[in-house]
């Protein structure tokens, strides 16, 4: 019986492993929709080989670091059939399974970094930040609260009644992700032409809707395996969490249509908008509260692209830093409000402990941001050059272009 537990267990983190590794195509799609057409190779070749560096990076270094774990032992002991000194794996590999699944995760810090610098970014030096942040800058705060290293939950908790709620990662890795780009951007500086002398903004039209579109079906489908399966066990799975997914995206949906004005690009991201809104409370909040939380991220979002880009001239290509970071940082926050039992919560979380920690989460990433990227601009560059960002990232890059045969003409 302990087997067919443990080996349906696995089978299960498994396929939420699946669906988030899904995920990295929706990004993908998502950012060759929006960026020029110039750059769509680049944007697909960079979501798949970041996926790659990470995965070596967190099996290695960065998995150690948040969970005190290494696989560095034969397979008999990492599936669990004998134990070693120092190395206690669960049975069928469920251990294994948990690392591709949290790994997913890790990977998608510079996938959603990659939105943010698209069109004008170096590839190498990306590779290389993207190494640093799964080895070390993720899997730390990861470890922080997800695992408790160093006491911090029971700090959390002595001060504040409560530890800080995470549940599947509004902050630890929506708000990570967005707060680190926001400051990768802002080293690199925007496109070319986005922004006139005069303050006069250039409009950058998304190259493909269908594209972007496609792009946001594929992510909001993984969500369901980001947050349901966030539960890591067959007997913690539940659907309170299903269907919080499911308000907050369709929450998120209704806001941005009307805020947006019927714009496209705004819906689609509505919907993952309110998703990474609800990642934090999804299994303590009512569903009202999740369709609540879900339509301010579609609101928040769209005002907040629209300030970004055109006020602060900010040019955050897909706009992570408003949709990851701003609402993941809602999200976390959210979840001290609407996880009450007073407003139809199950309760144990506190909004002091949320806003304290997803503030901190937020000056982390930002701060890790400009430390990362900074060192990479001052050494090696970060940026392509004029002549290779006018050209496109995809023939100056990888000498080959989305419709090669139109580039022959």
């Amino acid at each position: 019986m302990s087997e067919g537990i443990s080996g349906t267990d696995v089978l299960f983190v498994l396929l939420g492993a699946i669906l988030v590794f899904a995920m990295h195509a929706g990004f993908a799609f998502l950012e060759v929709g929006t960026v020029r057409r110039k750059n769509q190779v680049n944007a697909l070749v960079k979501i798949l080989t970041d996926f790659a560096i990470s995965t070596v990076c967190y099996f290695f270094v960065g998995y150690a670091i948040a969970y005190g774990i290494d696989f560095l032992v034969n397979a008999a002991v990492l599936s669990g059939e004998v134990e070693a000194e120092g190395y206690i794996f669960a049975s069928n590999g469920y251990d294994l399974v948990k690392f591709f699944f949290l790994l997913t995760f890790a990977a998608a810090i510079p996938a959603i970094i990659s939105g943010g610098i698209a069109e004008r970014a170096k590839f190498w030096t990306q590779l290389m930040a993207t190494a640093v942040l799964t080895a070390l800058i993720y899997p730390f705060f990861e470890g922080l609260v997800w695992n408790g290293n160093f006491g911090l939950q029971e700090m959390m908790e002595a001060t504040f009644g409560a530890g800080f709620h995470d549940f599947a990662g509004s902050i630890v890795v929506h708000a990570v992700g967005g707060w680190v780009a926001l400051g990768a951007v802002l080293l690199l500086g925007p496109r070319r032409g986005r922004y006139t002398k005069d303050g006069k903004v250039i409009g950058i039209p998304p190259s493909n809707i269908p594209f972007l579109a496609l792009g946001s079906w594929i992510l909001c489908i993984g969500w369901f395996g980001f947050n349901v399966m966030s539960a890591q066990t067959i007997g913690g799975i539940s659907g309170l969490v299903a269907v919080n997914s499911l308000m907050a995206m369709v929450g998120g949906i209704i806001t941005a249509l009307v805020v947006g004005r019927n714009d496209p690009g705004f819906v689609h991201n509505g919907a993952l908008a309110g998703l990474v809104a609800v990642c934090a409370g999804s299994d303590i909040m009512h569903p009202v509260g999740a369709l609540v939380t879900g339509g301010i991220a579609g609101a928040l979002f769209v005002a907040a692209f629209t300030f970004c880009q055109n006020r602060l001239r900010i040019d955050d290509v897909l706009g992570v830093w408003p949709l990851h970071g701003l609402c993941g940082l809602w999200g976390g926050i959210a979840a001290g409000i609407f996880g009450l039992e007073s407003l139809g919560g199950l309760g144990g979380v506190s909004f002091a402990s949320q806003l304290a920690g997803s503030l901190a989460g937020c000056v982390y990433a930002l701060l890790a941001g400009f430390v990362v990227y900074g060192l990479l601009k001052l050494t090696l560059g970060i940026r392509l050059s004029g002549e290779e960002e006018f050209e496109g990232a995809d023939l100056s890059i990888h000498k080959i272009g989305a419709y090669p045969e139109e580039d022959l003409r």
